[in-house]
């Protein structure tokens, strides 16, 4: 049911104040690690599975939140989902060993799972329908700009207190949120109550969606097929993925309803989704990393540079809204927001050795502006035509797919960079000769450095290889990543098509009565 006034606000908030929990948890950690390394005595590839562990239970619960929000009521589940999120965050701030802070984790990621997809359902319900653009855009605050505060608020906290503040700091916050969910948000029908439980669907789903989540975290670093437990999870994705489809299809009380994918709309939209996710994740991956490896800023120096352009986004969501709710039409706005994106490659596909802040404010500017034009319509367009407990379900399965894509977008950046690191070199290797006159001016002109400043010629010599190699190295790292930017440009502008085939409308997005 519709609310209005202070009670809608106070949902709202709510609402919003639990997803930026979630999603902010899926980045803060990323800093962290090398002090919880230190602590705990765990090498980097143990304790990448704090990541991963959250990472898989998430992805794992997204699909399933719409039928758990059917079965024990969305307040329920949200309210439980909330608690055992702010327990989950105690636990881990408490943890003793690395064991024991991966299992909290583990639990932490499906609580989380739980908070975004059902909220999202709560806002759309707490809002009139003339009004579902805004409360999109007012969930898209907490969706876009948690993961790129994330880092910024990690390093904060990890240099100034210790790493398990970043996990203490969600229990007050926490708190607040179960006491307004349990005061204000009033109960959802519950649809799927007496209905039977698929547990066979639920076995298939975990196996499979947990499987692909660990395969795309942990393929880089294990040489994906050449090893063996790489090789059967991917076999295992394969396998579970087709035996939950057809047994979803062919029973009367599924735990995920592909029977939605009958929407156009939604049909599509979970593929735009997904671009969503590789662009959001994967430009918040490669630019700390670019930044920190190549440019030498520091984690905090990084998250201030990403700041100007979340408050573009922030600025910019409830513009968006309103302009939804005035009958414009989504697919204009997701075109927008894809070329600004694109355009927003283009710019950091020229950055330079000699590039700072002031290089890379506008590009960030126009990256966080295309955001909120992206997001909300994108969102608003694939739950359109969603009614009834067909929103709960539409919601999970479109958080999954953005989350995939973040995923799957990681994971292909890494090896491509992987790959293209190689045969970059191997370009710039080919001017380091002594047929090159500007290698050779370049050369003698290090080693004359070096004499001048009293070392003898042989080490002088040696000196002036290491610094060439040196160079060498960092122009590889730079012309990869510059490469890398233009070709997310590239994919995501040649989705724009897909958009249109999306059916216009310039009403808005409508829910019926039993919605409520």
């Amino acid at each position: 049911m519709a609310e209005y006034g202070f009670r809608r606000w106070i949902i709202t908030f709510t609402v919003i104040t639990a997803a930026l929990l979630e999603l902010i948890d899926t980045t803060i950690v990323n800093v962290a690690l090398p002090n919880i390394m230190g602590n705990l005595g765990a090498t980097l590839e143990d304790a990448n599975w704090i990541v991963t562990g959250y990472a898989v239970a998430n992805v794992i619960i997204l699909p399933m939140s719409g039928w758990l929000g059917d079965r024990f009521g969305r307040k329920n589940y949200f309210l439980a989902s909330i608690l055992v999120f702010t327990v989950a965050s105690f636990l881990c701030g408490n943890a003793n060993s690395l064991t024991e802070l991966i299992a909290f984790r583990l639990l932490q990621g499906l609580a989380g799972g739980g908070l975004i997809s059902t909220g999202q359902a709560i806002l759309l319900e707490t809002w009139p329908p003339t009004e579902v653009g805004m409360a999109t855009a007012l969930f898209g605050l907490g969706a876009v700009v948690g993961p790129t505060v994330g880092p910024t608020i990690g390093g904060f906290i990890t240099d100034n207190l210790s790493w398990q503040w970043i996990f203490y700091v969600n229990i007050p916050v926490g708190a607040i949120a179960a006491f307004c969910v349990s005061t204000f948000v009033r109960e959802s029908p519950k649809y799927g109550q007496g209905k039977r439980v698929d547990w066979w669907g639920i076995l298939f789903l975990a196996i499979g969606v947990g499987a692909l989540q660990v395969v795309l975290e942990k393929g880089e670093d294990k040489d994906w097929t050449q090893t063996w437990w790489i090789t059967a999870l991917i076999w295992a994705t394969i396998i579970s993925a087709i035996c939950f489809v057809w047994r979803e299809v062919s029973i009367d009380y599924p735990v995920v309803n592909f029977k939605i994918l009958r929407h156009r709309s939604f049909f599509i939209g979970i593929f735009t989704s997904f671009v969503l996710g590789v662009a959001l994740y994967g430009s918040t991956f490669i630019f700390p990393v670019f930044c920190q490896n190549l440019l030498g800023f520091t984690a905090e120096q990084t998250g201030l540079i990403l700041f100007p352009g979340g408050l573009a986004t922030i600025c910019m969501m409830p513009f968006v809204g309103n302009m939804l709710k005035k009958g414009f039409p989504a697919q204009i706005l997701s075109a927008g927001g894809f070329i600004l994106f694109f355009i927003f490659c283009w710019m950091l596909s020229s950055a330079t050795l000699e590039s700072g802040t002031n290089n890379f404010f506008w590009p960030l500017i126009v990256r966080g502006i295309g955001m909120a034009i992206l997001f909300v319509p994108l969102t608003t367009l694939a739950i359109a035509d969603l009614r009834g407990p067909e929103i709960g379900q539409g919601t999970g399965l479109n958080n999954m797919m953005r989350q995939l894509g973040g995923s799957f977008g990681i994971a292909i950046m890494t090896t491509i960079i992987h790959v293209r690191m190689g045969k970059n070199r191997n370009i710039l290797l080919e001017n380091i000769n002594s047929y090159n006159g500007a290698y050779n001016l370049r050369n003698n002109q290090m080693i004359q450095n070096f004499v001048g400043k009293g070392f003898p010629l042989k080490e002088a010599q040696q000196m002036a290889h290491q610094a060439m190699e040196g160079i060498v190295t960092r122009q590889t790292m730079l012309t990869t990543y510059d490469g890398i930017y233009l070709m997310i440009g590239v994919f995501t502008l040649f989705c724009v098509p897909l958009i249109f085939l999306q059916p216009f409308s310039k009403k808005p997005v409508a829910m019926p009565v039993d919605a409520h």
